[in-house]
């Protein structure tokens, strides 16, 4: 299987997006999303200095643009799995179809904005906690009243909060570093954004993922629009989990990944997390001069096309591990609604229930009663319309 991947604010370098205008009806596009995001995205990706891209009101819509732009130059219905880090959850959730680009590009201008208002009410920023134990860590930056805003897995956790609070952090065995960034993004003190986010997302038509997309909530396999859709408003103050993430990339078995532009971040993290034989082969999209490598990466690893006419069918996964119940009263063959609960993940927490997100017919149990599954796990098929 392979991964296409959309990185997040601070990944942006000045003139990134420059060698991608060339490309026929680049520039036309950037101009309708800039109209949409409230920003010259073009100026911003070509012209701007280091200072003026660091803008989280600026970067946000154009590390979006960016993602979306490059992916439309890949074969995406090859693609098996889609994921984003802070941000670029927003690309990952168009790439998997489940909200239109026009849609991502306006949500990350009005999330830009926001987040970048909310900066503004009490002196708070960021520091990367760089080695030592991460639950030590966390342990550490909660007693300092701070937030562990990011956990990227390979020994690198961020910590948030007031400054006054960040200045004297410190960690036994890890270095602490602080981060050129506006404020305490995805802690409570980004609920004014949260709530202005919110505000708007309940009048957002979504689809259900056309391909496996995972959350920076939780880094499970989310299979319902709506349900995207408020995880998306829900992450501007909760922590950012790309350890889970690439945890689920790991038990889905991936083998190969493409990070979009500004590439380079998140290769370097599932480099250092994801290591050994089955370590999965990475690809850095930057310009179009990568395009080809990541095609034939695709071709490669990706789901094979076939010309054969297929019947058209949804397939429901696990949203998270554990043990897979199916519902006693459901068997192949049945008719099932949108919504109809046809099973439970029984996990740690408790039960899931496991729902059909489009009418039909159970074609095929997938998983079987009291069978291990892991997040993203195909768990039944369901054939009908689409």
């Amino acid at each position: 299987m392979l991964a296409v991947l959309s990185p997040g604010q601070g990944s942006q370098k000045p003139g990134f997006l420059a060698p991608w205008l060339a490309l026929p009806g680049a520039e036309a596009r950037l101009r309708w999303w800039s109209a949409l995001a409230g920003v010259d995205l073009i100026q911003l990706g070509t012209e701007a200095g280091a200072d003026e891209i660091k803008d989280t009101a600026r970067t946000q819509p154009l590390l979006v643009a960016a993602a979306m732009l490059a992916a439309e130059h890949l074969p995406m219905y090859d693609v098996g799995l889609v994921a984003g880090h802070s941000v670029g959850e927003l690309g990952a959730a168009a790439l998997a179809e489940v909200i239109p680009p026009e849609t991502a590009i306006t949500l990350a201008g009005v999330r830009g904005r926001e987040m970048a208002a909310a900066c503004a009410l009490e002196p708070t920023g960021m520091s990367a906690v760089l080695g030592g134990d991460a639950d030590a860590v966390v342990a550490a930056i909660e007693e300092a009243k701070l937030y562990p805003a990011n956990r990227n897995g390979a020994g690198q956790i961020v910590a948030a909060g007031a400054l006054d609070a960040l200045a004297t952090l410190t960690v036994d065995g890890a270095r602490v570093r602080a981060l050129p960034v506006a404020g305490a993004f995805h802690t409570p003190y980004m609920r004014p954004a949260e709530e202005a986010l919110a505000a708007i997302a309940g009048g957002i038509t979504t689809s259900a993922p056309a391909r496996i997309l995972l959350s920076n909530f939780d880094g499970t396999a989310v299979a319902h629009g709506r349900e995207m859709l408020q995880r998306l408003v829900r992450q501007v103050t909760a922590p950012v989990r790309w350890d889970l993430c690439m945890r689920t990339l790991r038990d889905l078995g991936v083998t190969a990944i493409i990070e979009l532009p500004p590439a380079g971040t998140l290769a370097g993290l599932v480099k250092r997390e994801l290591k050994g034989d089955d370590a999965p082969e990475i690809l850095t999209l930057n310009t179009p001069d990568d395009l080809p490598a990541a095609r034939d990466l695709i071709a490669r690893h990706g789901m094979a096309p076939s010309l054969e006419p297929t019947p058209l069918f949804r397939v429901v996964v696990a949203a998270g591990a554990g043990l897979f119940h199916p519902a006693d009263d459901l068997t192949e063959g049945q008719p099932v609604s949108t919504g109809q609960v046809i099973g439970q993940v029984i996990t740690r927490q408790g039960g899931v229930d496991v729902a059909a997100h489009a009418p039909g017919v159970l074609t095929e149990w997938l998983a079987h009663d009291d069978d291990p599954v892991a997040p993203g796990q195909p768990l039944a098929r369901i054939g009908g319309p689409q």
